[in-house]
């Protein structure tokens, strides 16, 4: 009947709206978070991140959920309540976030290296594009952490969507911007150590013109194993943010 089909159809476009309001409820919570403007260790007050986003308690509610479930916000509990905080930057996350990621991202660099001869020519080219943008800010020591690191994003980026299927690609999506938290908050410190990066790259660049996929592999790892070195000593040095 008219009333029932009128009545589903408008069901559907409350569960559509819904789920459009939760993944940009998810979006910008998490890009606060990455950026900083919800600093590590912070309480989230629901009503208030409601209000500075322009929709209702409801996605809000269930985005926390889910950042929740991927890392960036914990409970807090103690004898009177808990409460959601946003996930502190530790040495010991640092650590095993880094290890993840460069897994994910050597798998996809080996089938980067499987490609044909031609293909993987044209990929090492837009690379050594990058890498030298980095090389280039180092000889003329310009300042700008926002420009280095969306730099080195589109280095890994180019590697991992060269290579990578659906799978490997949602997987690397969902890390990657965890990954980016601890750049943004101590990209000042890090940068200094920007020339050791650079090399690691040549090393990555190298393997993928070889066609060698142990050797992509491996140089990926490397790359994020050392960063996550160089990240720990920076820590030790400022401190774990958001820790209590």
């Amino acid at each position: 009947m008219p009333v029932h089909a009128s009545t589903g159809k408008e069901t559907g476009r409350s569960k559509a709206g819904h789920g459009n309001s939760l993944r940009k409820a998810f979006h910008e919570i998490r890009e606060l978070i990455v950026h900083g403007r919800l600093s590590p260790g912070s309480w989230i007050v629901e009503a208030d991140l409601a209000r500075h986003l322009s929709m209702s308690r409801t996605p809000v509610r269930s985005a926390l959920h889910l950042l929740q479930r991927e890392g960036y916000v914990i409970e807090h509990t103690n004898v009177r309540k808990s409460r959601m905080v946003v996930a502190p930057l530790t040495k010991e996350d640092a650590g095993e976030l880094y290890l993840v990621i460069g897994h994910v991202e050597g798998l996809a660099g080996r089938r980067t290296a499987m490609l044909p001869k031609d293909r993987r020519t044209e990929i090492a080219l837009r690379l050594k594009g990058l890498n030298q943008q980095l090389r280039d800010i180092l000889q003329a020591k310009v300042p700008g952490e926002g420009g280095i690191f969306d730099i080195d994003r589109s280095f890994h980026r180019t590697i991992v969507e060269s290579g990578a299927g659906p799978r490997l690609l949602t997987l690397h999506k969902s890390i990657e911007p965890q990954a980016e938290r601890y750049w943004r908050l101590y990209a000042s410190s890090i940068i200094n150590d920007l020339h050791l990066s650079v090399s690691e790259h040549d090393e990555i660049i190298a393997a993928v013109v070889a066609g060698d996929p142990d050797g992509v592999e491996r140089a990926l790892q490397t790359n994020w194993q050392n960063g996550c070195a160089r990240l720990a000593r920076v820590i030790d040095i400022f401190g774990e943010r958001g820790s209590w």
